[in-house]
């Protein structure tokens, strides 16, 4: 089967599907749609977390270990910035400092994001298309025991500690989507759309946010599957269980994929979560979803697609 797949990510747990997806897909086939709910200004830098943790994954640069930043990375700038009593609980390595300066630099001379994230995939030597969800500011914001709070304040400053109440996406209803994207998902060859294993709250929901995003999804002609980030009642990684406990649902696979009801035509869930596939509303497909290799990675990648292939359109 022929044609393109879009795939829709955050950073970490969705990188690793995408990267799986890279090594069986043809470069020009593979179209990833980024979060761009987590970026922020930062030492008068603009960081995109969720963009970089997949151009640095694709490009076989990551740091593993981590997850995010780079492999072999330095830390002297930051090293001197805390010595200086600067602000160092974001942490930029030295190597990572490149990125954002240079894109700071195109954004302020008026550079589109999607231009801008396009040159730099290229010169770290990728073929995957690599889109923003949008070239307007989107921002996740989360109410929490503490009062509002920025995403990164939330995530990196607070290490998810803060009691969440609440979320919102400020500026989706006001932002394009992403030309490019609504152009692949209005594509009648459009093979698949896959929801990656991230986090639904904080890196798929501020996609769909984004004004005219669902309706396009909804309206593809392509089935979509979505993998669950869910595995036996705990994230792999990440407060995905958390924030479903303090906002009042059970954190399972079946509460979790019911953020995208009416998107979907399969999802793909743990054996230990197929328990009641009635529960999902939708075909349900297994596999091991959790991702420790490169060959866990390759094989689930190849297990969705074939999902994608085989499920009929329920939207």
């Amino acid at each position: 089967m022929t044609g393109r797949v879009l795939a829709l990510s955050g950073g970490i747990g969705g990188a690793k599907l995408v990267l799986g997806l890279s090594r069986i897909l043809p470069a020009d086939e593979l179209i990833v749609v980024a979060n761009t709910g987590d970026d922020f200004e930062h030492l008068g830098l603009a960081i995109s977390p969720d963009l970089d943790t997949l151009m640095y994954t694709l490009a076989g640069l990551a740091d593993e270990a981590q997850g995010w930043g780079l492999a072999g990375e330095s830390w002297g700038f930051m090293e001197m910035l805390g010595r200086l009593g600067g602000e160092s609980w974001f942490r930029l390595g030295d190597r990572d400092l490149a990125v954002h300066v240079e894109r700071t630099r195109r954004l302020r001379d008026g550079t589109p994001l999607t231009r801008v994230t396009a040159d730099l995939c290229k010169t770290l030597g990728l073929g995957v298309t690599v889109l923003p969800m949008s070239d307007d500011p989107v921002r996740t914001r989360l109410e929490t025991d503490e009062g509002w709070l920025d995403f990164q304040d939330y995530f990196v400053r607070r290490h998810c500690e803060p009691r969440v109440v609440r979320l919102e996406y400020r500026g989706a209803d006001q932002a394009r989507a992403n030309q490019a994207v609504l152009a692949a998902l209005g594509d009648p060859a459009l093979r698949a759309v896959i929801v990656c294993p991230s986090n639904p709250w904080l890196s798929i929901a501020p996609i769909l946010a984004v004004s005219g995003m669902r309706k396009a999804i909804a309206a593809c002609a392509a089935p979509v599957v979505a993998v669950s980030p869910i595995i036996g009642g705990r994230a792999v990684k990440g407060p995905t269980a958390k924030i479903m406990a303090e906002i009042g649902l059970v954190p399972n696979a079946a509460i979790a994929l019911a953020c995208y009801e009416g998107l979907l035509d399969a999802v793909i869930v743990d054996p230990v979560d197929a328990s009641d596939p009635g529960a999902y509303g939708v075909h349900v497909a297994t596999a091991d979803t959790l991702m420790a290799t490169l060959a866990d990675k390759t094989a689930l990648a190849a297990r969705t697609l074939d999902v994608a292939q085989a499920v009929p359109l329920a939207r």
